[in-house]
């Protein structure tokens, strides 16, 4: 009873409470509604493999394509982190459109809430 009363009433815990506990969620829910988790855990894949990436490219007009090269062929699990890197950049995008026009069909937009935890 004191913990259910302080989230209502803590300015900060209050903006917590709404976002994910008292959150209003449809009644449809469906698989439809998992694109949001799997964008976050995208990004989350673009960002590491980008970085390990990033650690041995070379950006330089004469030397970048050897450095892909380089990455592919000597270091460890390269080709794999570029691969993940390449698809994921699609997979990306292909959840995008699929969150983006799942909240336009439902009429996520309108509920102010739930938008601003998508967005």
């Amino acid at each position: 009873l004191m913990a259910h009363t302080m989230r209502k009433t803590n300015p900060l815990l209050k903006i917590i409470n709404n976002s994910f506990i008292d959150l209003p969620t449809p009644v449809n829910l469906s698989y439809w509604w998992n694109f949001g988790s799997l964008l976050g855990i995208c990004l989350m894949m673009q960002i590491i493999t980008g970085l390990f990436l990033a650690m041995h490219y070379t950006a330089d007009t004469t030397s970048a394509f050897s450095s892909v090269v380089h990455i592919c062929r000597d270091v460890n699990y390269g080709w794999l982190m570029r691969n993940i890197h390449a698809n994921g950049a699609s997979f990306f995008f292909i959840c995008i459109y699929l969150h983006i026009g799942r909240g336009a069909y439902y009429g996520s937009y309108k509920y102010k809430e739930t938008w601003n935890i998508g967005v």
